[in-house]
């Protein structure tokens, strides 16, 4: 009875690794360790760089690709590197939150930290979803490389996701419209920056920090649009 429940409950996570969102995942989790074992590298042979190199990683992360490319830049990161980096963390981005989206959606793998996360994603993922859908992938790739509010990566994965689209169509198009967001963007700020540090070096930190506070005040009000249209 007991190899019997075991069996049983090795099943779901077999389910989740056997079909496409689980190589995905699977693939993600590979790419980290790669990741992280270039920045440890680094760590080693260029510790200076390597801290540079995590910043703009994590800028990248909590304030979106534009925050994360300019801090590259701001600190003198080399140009293929601030695109190299972006791109790296735009995709781990995709690769691990669109499984892990899938799974809830599909109640086989609930995690109640990320459920309001993936709630309101769900909710900018509808709004989008009848626009994108006129136009097919070349709708999906502009809608991940406009840059609108909320027309990320993530969700536009989720789009695809309703669309029915399969997983690696979905990916190749939300992916290629990322990659066109970061080159586009890395070139724009490259020059914004050279022609900001012009007039004062401190003056591309200081649109650093513009760009967060960017992002971090239209997080609140969409938070707070959020909270007003749902209160009872």
């Amino acid at each position: 009875m007991r190899d019997a429940s075991e069996e049983q409950a090795k099943r779901p996570r077999m389910t989740l690794l056997a079909g496409p969102e689980g190589r995905l995942l699977l693939i993600a989790v590979a790419l980290s360790f790669v990741y992280t074992l270039w920045l440890t590298f680094r760590a080693l042979t260029a510790p200076a760089e390597s801290q540079i190199l995590i910043g703009m990683t994590a800028t990248t992360l909590l304030f979106g690709r534009a925050a994360g490319l300019a801090y590259g830049y701001s600190v003198a990161l080399g140009h293929a590197k601030v695109i190299l980096v972006a791109m790296v963390v735009e995709t781990l981005h995709v690769l691990v939150f669109y499984p892990l989206f899938v799974f809830g959606w599909r109640h086989l793998l609930v995690i109640k930290s990320l459920k309001n996360i993936f709630e309101r994603i769900h909710q900018a993922a509808e709004t989008h979803k009848a626009k994108i859908q006129r136009y097919g992938i070349v709708g999906l790739f502009a809608f991940v490389w406009f840059p609108f509010w909320m027309t990320g990566p993530v969700v536009g994965s989720v789009i695809g996701f309703l669309l029915g689209l399969p997983v690696w169509l979905n990916m190749t198009a939300v992916l290629a419209g990322t990659y066109a967001a970061i080159i586009g963007w890395a070139y724009f700020l490259r020059e914004l920056h050279e022609r900001v540090a012009a007039y004062d070096p401190y003056a591309a930190m200081a649109l650093v920090m513009s760009l967060i506070v960017v992002v971090l005040v239209g997080h609140l009000l969409r938070r707070t649009h959020h909270e007003t249209k749902h209160k009872p």
